[in-house]
């Protein structure tokens, strides 16, 4: 007799990223800043989102620090440790505040242009205003933070998900 492996909550389907760089801010600065936006299917079953939120924690892709080292196999989470990251540590929000929060993020050093406007509503915007939920992360006391952090400037992490698309989104957006 076999025994099955249940399906996991979460697949990973690619991970877009936006590099600030990568576009002509005149005589503006990208200022170092860039865009992480890991997305996933989301199993089939009805999971209510603290579970969702909890499988995303589970999966494997959410090892990331952010510091070009990549998915490791580590307890660590962009700047924090990643047994302080629970479901309770996120708060819900509406899409308005979402989405001003990487607008204002964005516009920090002034006028994005029009290029990088476009891949963020792409990537970003849209994915908010389509979401069903979504959460950002809350402050995290300071002892949350592993034995290099913090390494990012102005970090802000949003997990957007879409029932009607069956999918979740973690969109990291931080400064080097």
């Amino acid at each position: 007799m076999t025994t099955m492996e249940p399906a996991p909550a979460l697949v990973h389907l690619d991970s877009p990223f936006i590099n600030f760089r990568d576009f002509d801010f005149g005589e503006g600065s990208h200022g170092y800043r860039w865009v992480n936006a890991k997305r996933f299917q989301l199993a089939s079953e009805a999971l209510d989102d603290r579970s969702v939120l909890a499988a995303l924690i589970a999966d494997p892709q959410f090892r990331d620090t952010y510091d070009g080292a990549g998915v490791q196999d580590w307890p660590r989470h962009g700047q924090w440790w990643l047994d302080r990251i629970t479901p309770d540590t996120y708060r819900a929000v509406d899409d308005a505040t979402a989405a001003d929060t990487i607008h204002s993020w964005a516009g920090r050093h002034g006028d994005v242009p029009e290029q990088l406007q476009s891949r963020l509503r792409q990537e970003v915007y849209t994915p908010i205003r389509t979401a069903t939920s979504r959460y950002v992360l809350g402050q995290l006391p300071e002892d949350a933070f592993h034995d290099y952090g913090p390494i990012h400037m102005d970090y802000h992490e949003l997990v957007l998900v879409d029932r009607s698309a069956a999918t979740l989104t973690l969109l990291v957006a931080a400064g080097d």
